[in-house]
Parts: C-alpha cells; sequence; structure tokens
C-alpha cells in the first residue's frame, strides 16, 4: 500500500471522479488477476478518493476468496508485510490523509483479519498492532471505524494460543472490550473494586456502544477469551460478571441479550471435565453437533418471533391529518 500523503498525484488527474477511479478499480482485484495490476489497486486506498476505495476493497474482500486475493496483491504491492504496517498506521493515525477519513480502512483490515497470515502479523508481540487498535474501539466519530476494529480484535480473539498475552498486561485487551458495554452504573464500594481503574467510576452520562452489531462482536470476542481455563479466570477476575450482568438488563436487541446470556454462563457455570478445558479444542460428536445446530436455529426462530411482536405492539408514529371542513 503506498504511502501517498495527502494530495498526492494519481493516473486520471485530479480531476477523475471517486465514482470512476473505483470502477477502474474492481476488475484488477477480480481472482486471476495479474499481481502487479493487483498491487496498483491496494495503492489507491491512500489516495485522495482513498474512502470510496477503502470501502470497495472492503466490501471485496468480505469472502474468502477475495481475501485471499487481496492479500496476495498487498505482498506483491510490498515486501514483508509493510503493506499491513502502512494499512494500520493509516488508520491509527489522526489525519494521515488530510482529503479522505479512511474509516473504511477498519472493516478492510476486519476482513484481511480472516486470514491467517493478517493475524500472525497483528498478533506479532514485536509489532506492537494489537495495542495501536484498541483505543479506536471508543472512536467516537464513526461507527464504520469502530466496528472494523472490533471485528479485527474479535478475528484476533480465535487465536487461543494468544491469549494469555491479549489479557496479560503487555496488551491488556479486556477493559477495552468491556468499556463499551459498560453504562453508568452505580457499583458498591466491594464491586468497584473488582473492576479494572478504567471501568470504576464511570460519569453519569456514560453512554453504551450504540451500534447492537458491535456490542455483539464485542460480546463475542470476550467469549473467545473464555475459550481456555486460564482465560476464564481472568476474565472472571477482572469483573467482566458485573459489566455484562447491567449490560443484560439494559439490552434492547434479542440476539445481543442471547450472546450476553451465553458468555454469563460460562462465566458463572462450572468448569468443563478434565480434557475438555479448551473449547475450541474440543471435538464435538457428529450427532451431538446437529443437535447443536437445530437448538441454534429454534433459538433464532425464537428472537425473530420476539422481534416479530415488539414491532407489532410498538406505537404507531403519529401523523397529521388535515382537519375536515
Amino acid at each position: 500500500m503506498g504511502e501517498a500523503g495527502a494530495g498526492a498525484g494519481a493516473p486520471g488527474g485530479p480531476e477523475a471522479s471517486p465514482e470512476a477511479e473505483v470502477v477502474k478499480l474492481l476488475p484488477f482485484l477480480a481472482p486471476g488477476a495479474r499481481a502487479d495490476l493487483q498491487a496498483a489497486a491496494v495503492r489507491h486506498v491512500l489516495w485522495p478518493w482513498a474512502e470510496e476505495a477503502a470501502a470497495a476493497l472492503a466490501n471485496l474482500s468480505r469472502e474468502q476468496g477475495p481475501c485471499a486475493e487481496l492479500m496476495a496483491a498487498l505482498a506483491a504491492a510490498e515486501p514483508a508485510d509493510s503493506g499491513l504496517e502502512r494499512l494500520v498506521r493509516a488508520l491509527c493515525t489522526p489525519g494521515y490523509n488530510a482529503r479522505a477519513p479512511l474509516h473504511y480502512l477498519a472493516p478492510l483490515l476486519s476482513n484481511l483479519s480472516q486470514r491467517p497470515a493478517a493475524r500472525a502479523f497483528l498478533l506479532d508481540p514485536d509489532r506492537c498492532v494489537v495495542q495501536r487498535l484498541l483505543p479506536l474501539t471508543q472512536y467516537p466519530d464513526s461507527s464504520v471505524r469502530r466496528g472494523g476494529v472490533v471485528g479485527t480484535l474479535r478475528n484476533c480473539c480465535f487465536e487461543h494460543r494468544h491469549h494469555e498475552w491479549l489479557l496479560g498486561p503487555e496488551v491488556d485487551i479486556l477493559p477495552f472490550l468491556l468499556l463499551p458495554l459498560a453504562g453508568p452504573e452505580d457499583f458498591s464500594e466491594e464491586e468497584m473494586e473488582r473492576l479494572p481503574v478504567d471501568l470504576q467510576y464511570l460519569p453519569p452520562d456514560k453512554q453504551r456502544e450504540p451500534d447492537a452489531d458491535i456490542r455483539k462482536m464485542l460480546v463475542e470476542a470476550i467469549m473467545l477469551l473464555t475459550a481456555t481455563a486460564p482465560g476464564r479466570q481472568q476474565v472472571r477476575d477482572q469483573g467482566a460478571y458485573l459489566i455484562l450482568r447491567e449490560l443484560h438488563s439494559w439490552e434492547p436487541e434479542p440476539d445481543v441479550r442471547a450472546a450476553c446470556e451465553k458468555l454469563i454462563q460460562v462465566l458463572i457455570g462450572d468448569e468443563p471435565e478434565r480434557g475438555m478445558e479448551n473449547l475450541l479444542e474440543v471435538q464435538v460428536p457428529e450427532d451431538v453437533e446437529q443437535q447443536l445446530q437445530q437448538l441454534d436455529c429454534r433459538e433464532q426462530e425464537q428472537l425473530e418471533r420476539e422481534q416479530e411482536r415488539e414491532l407489532e405492539l410498538a406505537p404507531e408514529p403519529w401523523v397529521e391529518r388535515a382537519t375536515p371542513t
């Protein structure tokens, strides 16, 4: 990814419209396109019309095939991970491109983090990438950027071998995942002492993350961190249950509330049997897996019915009608 600053020149001249450039960009990222053309397309991300290009790249990279193609293009564009490094630097540096906000680099990075190679880069302790992303979970100006960063962190949490590092003092990821889920609740002194310092004595106007999809991803990321016994203990020790308890009482969205319930059950439930402590490595028999899938389907249907009932019970909007003459 080229490190072009604001106002950098590009093929097509300054008069070229963003829409026209995005249309030109898409064919170069199709499977089978030449690597040098893919590399050139990736460099659009930091040109003046970068936001439209980044949005196109984010949409294209949702599926595994195009995502792999884009990773290959990044590797072709820059040597030895520096393409990903420049993407992260652009995302985490305010005003990196004065003519484009670059919010869509976050969902692009989230999609790339589906790939093991991208997660290996993100989780390299020597690169300090995760630590740079964490403050963006509270980025106030763009739900696109917040959601992309949270999605990236959630994908990183699938790598259970890194959980101790993620939860430890070097990264300390949990407060950054819990803070957007916290409200203005007034805990007792005893409960307050169980919380990380950043979650204590929050102001009375503290607002939770307004986007339900982002709240769900935050809960899912914490759930992944509880996959191992040490991870579960660390999450318990940092008072996550207290934040989740209040979130569950407040949460208006049934699917987010259901995800919260599952996480709470993991935290307050009994530990798994010996040999099954790592929930990400447990081998589930095929018949049991089918039963679980059926339960998930029924649960989803139940959630949809609840949402339909809520819509039916919602008051109709007031419409001003003409007064009869």
